[in-house]
């Protein structure tokens, strides 16, 4: 009797452990599943940015026989006296706020446009979100022959309007904006396509009780459109930001930071740094500031995201 006690206890004691652990393995079924792949994309985001980091510290040519050798500081302190690396500060942010102040305008302004209804609609936003599946380097390459100083289309078309032919790409003053028109064509796509998605949403009441008043177009687009758009927009400038700001492969393809490194941004300075000069305690110490630039700003565009959405 004791025996069958003694096996009956343990068999409904296993079952309880059994409908525990079930119950467990089945309430954190969402956190096991995803913990893989979790780990994995933390590892390989948190492995560049740690041995980066460790290796801004040390000084090495990446050679065999000269191992890392520990400065500090040094590097830091060197690359913020070094005037190349603040003319490639002062390029950066010329190309970027250029770059993202017309991106914006032009396309808010083409995704209203697209908006209304006309014949051809579709066709239109087809040829128009071409250029954001170009190959940059190939579009590169492509501009650089548009740019061309003396058989290149867009010196015909300056000589056809009466205008004296441009230098582009051969100017230190004309090299950045002759880019910035390159990246708008690229990329104003892109904020068109997120606008028209914002439009999308819109509700139709405040357009009828501006019908009603008789409002006009210009007012409804300033006083109803606009401050509806804004985290739309600020969500399509924070997302560009951090891509403008990043840019290397159609900077490197068409001039490789030239003339004079008058084109040279912080992308390709860390690139000459490491990979020309085989500077790479300086290159990763580049990469830190500049790590921390970005970061920076994305943090900026956040908190502003989130005071206009506690405004409205």
């Amino acid at each position: 009797m004791t025996l069958l006690l003694f096996l009956y206890s343990n068999k409904t004691i296993g079952r309880v452990n059994d409908s525990m652990q079930y119950s467990w393995f089945d309430r954190n079924l969402k956190w096991i599943y995803t913990l893989p792949a979790v780990i994995f994309v933390l590892i390989m985001m948190l492995f560049p940015i740690i041995y980066t980091v460790r290796i801004s510290f040390f000084e090495w040519s990446m050679s065999a026989t000269t191992p890392p050798k520990w400065v500090g500081l040094d590097n830091y302190i060197a690359l913020l006296k070094d005037e190349r690396f603040w003319h490639a500060v002062g390029a950066t942010f010329y190309f970027t706020i250029a770059a993202l102040v017309i991106e914006i305008v032009l396309g808010v302004a083409i995704a209203v446009l697209l908006a209304r209804d006309f014949r051809g609609k579709n066709l239109v936003k087809t040829v128009f979100l071409l250029p954001m599946v170009a190959t940059p380097v190939a579009m590169g390459l492509v501009w650089m022959l548009i740019y061309e100083p003396t058989i290149g289309v867009a010196n015909m078309i300056l000589k056809s309007l009466g205008f004296e032919p441009l230098l582009w790409l051969a100017s230190e003053s004309q090299v950045i904006p002759s880019l910035v028109i390159v990246d708008v064509w690229q990329w104003t796509p892109m904020i068109a396509l997120i606008v028209m998605a914002g439009l999308a949403t819109l509700p139709s009441d405040p357009y009828e009780a501006a019908d009603v008043d008789g409002a006009s177009a210009w007012a409804k687009f300033t006083q109803i459109t606009l401050p509806l758009l804004r985290p739309t927009i600020l969500v399509a400038a924070m997302l560009r930001l951090i891509d403008v700001l990043k840019t290397f492969d159609i900077i490197y393809a068409m001039t490789q930071g030239g003339p004079n490194f008058a084109s040279e941004t912080l992308n390709l300075y860390g690139y000459v740094l490491g990979f020309q000069y085989f500077k790479l305690g300086m290159a990763s110490s580049l990469l830190v500031l500049f790590f921390l630039l970005v970061m920076g700003l994305t943090l900026v565009m956040i908190w502003m995201r989130k005071r206009l959405e506690a405004a409205s």
